[in-house]
């Protein structure tokens, strides 16, 4: 039989195969996360004819004559290129900006994905649209995450509660006026001395809302500061001595013991940061460390991953982190259908870390990334694909012609 005939074949076979993966590219132009394949092709071994033959004298040398026997497919890679944003503006939906994949667990198998249209089901985990659950750490009661721990589900329960903490310290800043009187009390009448009122809430254990109100006394040195938290037994004193360019020359802080009656915890008034300066009376509380118990309002994502939850208690703190996994050899892995991919031995272990870290990209939330098909290019290799096709359907048909004039020479 003619070597054309085979040659033909294996040429409609490759160029089938080209068809069926730009067909595939084609009709995952819209998916999210999707990435683009490319057929690459090989010859197949070649029949030596003629050796080659080395030169000698007064004879040079010769090239080997050979025929090859077709084409195969050597490969179909995956671009891993970056695919376009499109915005969405729901807050559960993520775009990585970068190299990172998201890890998703279904069952006891561990996957990987660029898709990034997740959602909550009932119980508050973040899964895909087929059920995986997106992977992470949990942020501990104080807020604090732990990227060195292990993976775990991502849960965003709609009563997920803030706890109460009691407030511990409390700081005042401004100025206390360097001008103010002293008061006179052997004058006729008594001049009382200046006394300034100031107050701020401070928090139990229980997260009720107590008022600390503190009373600045000018005195001959400078002041003393009575404070005191109302409805409970926690009172204290302290005094602020400044030198004559206004900063502090001496302080003694109002500390005051815990009050296991109310559940205050113990309490200290900073007052470290107040000047004394002439003409100005801006002294007010600006901080303090307590809080309210608070239930979960809403959320957004920072670009490390961090869900960043926003309480009715007006305050905000991490939920969790979105974790993300980098390959050696990304193109080494397998597709596993539903936007989902699966490591094997030519892709290198999965490197899970934080978005933002070991060149995984950063995450974008409100948007998802496109898929990045190019269809002008993959139209272009829909026609290559079918002329090659048609070119090697062509060499089948001439080789039939030859067999055919070689069957009629005897009849």
């Amino acid at each position: 039989m003619l070597r054309s005939l085979f040659s033909g074949i294996s040429g409609l076979r490759a160029h089938q195969t080209m068809l069926d993966v730009t067909g595939n590219n084609i009709a995952n132009v819209n998916t999210t996360g999707f990435k683009a394949s490319q057929t690459q092709f090989q010859d197949t071994l070649s029949q030596v004819l003629t050796n080659a033959g080395g030169a000698q004298d007064g004879v040079g040398g010769t090239n080997p004559a050979q025929v090859g026997l077709g084409v195969r497919v050597a490969g179909i890679t995956t671009n891993f290129q970056q695919g376009a944003a499109q915005l969405t503006n729901r807050s559960t939906d993520m775009m990585i900006s970068g190299d990172g994949f998201f890890v998703v667990r279904k069952g006891a198998e561990q996957l990987y994905t660029r898709a990034g249209a997740f959602d909550f089901d009932a119980r508050g985990q973040l899964v895909t649209p087929d059920g995986g659950l997106v992977q992470g750490w949990a942020a501990a009661a104080d807020g604090t995450i732990n990227v060195n721990g292990p993976l775990t589900d991502m849960r965003l329960p709609i009563a997920t509660l803030m706890g109460a903490l009691p407030s511990g310290n409390v700081t005042f800043e401004g100025n206390l006026p360097a001008d103010a009187t002293a008061g006179d009390p052997l004058a006729a009448p008594p001049v009382p001395p200046t006394v300034l009122n100031r107050s701020i809430d401070v928090h139990d254990a229980a997260g009720t809302v107590h008022s600390l109100d503190l009373a600045f006394t000018r005195t001959a040195t400078g002041w003393d500061v009575t404070a005191a938290v109302a409805g409970t037994a926690q009172t204290s004193t302290g005094s602020i001595v400044f030198n004559t360019d206004g900063t502090i020359a001496s302080a003694t802080l109002p500390t005051m013991a815990a009050d296991p009656a109310t559940g205050m915890a113990p309490l200290t008034v900073d007052l470290t940061a107040i000047t004394g300066y002439a003409g100005l009376t801006t002294v007010e509380a600006s901080t303090q460390d307590g809080r309210a118990a608070g239930t979960l309002q809403s959320f957004t994502i920072n670009a490390d991953g961090t869900l960043l939850g926003s309480f009715s208690n007006g305050l905000k703190q991490p939920l969790g982190r979105v974790s993300l996994a980098t390959f050696t050899n990304p193109s080494g892995l397998e597709k596993n259908g539903s936007s989902l991919y699966s490591t094997t031995v030519n892709s290198g272990d999965a490197q899970i870390g934080a978005a933002g870290t070991g060149g995984r990209g950063e995450l974008s939330g409100g948007a998802l990334e496109m898929s990045n098909v190019d269809l002008s290019a993959e139209f272009t290799n829909l026609i290559i694909a079918q002329r090659g096709f048609q070119a090697n359907s062509r060499v089948i048909t001439t080789s039939d012609e030859l067999l055919q004039e070689l069957v009629n020479l005897k009849r």
